[in-house]
């Protein structure tokens, strides 16, 4: 799944999408597309929730995209 590192660090600081649709000023559906892989975070919106959320992970690791099994 295309962002499951940030989605499992989103639970773990019980970051709802809504926070983070808010905080990217967004709609909340956006982020989920955004989260499922169906389109992709900018650069600019991938630093700010890093910068905002997550100081301590690296960029590479939240955004790392999970290949999918059989491709």
């Amino acid at each position: 799944m295309p962002c499951a590192n940030l989605r499992a660090e989103m639970a773990r600081k019980k970051i709802s999408l809504e926070e983070l649709a808010d905080y990217l000023e967004i709609h909340r559906n956006s982020a989920a597309n955004k989260i499922k892989g169906d389109t992709s975070f900018t650069i600019e919106e991938s630093v700010k929730i890093q910068e905002k959320f997550f100081p301590e992970l690296e960029l590479k690791y939240l955004f790392k995209r999970e290949e999918e099994k059989g491709k």
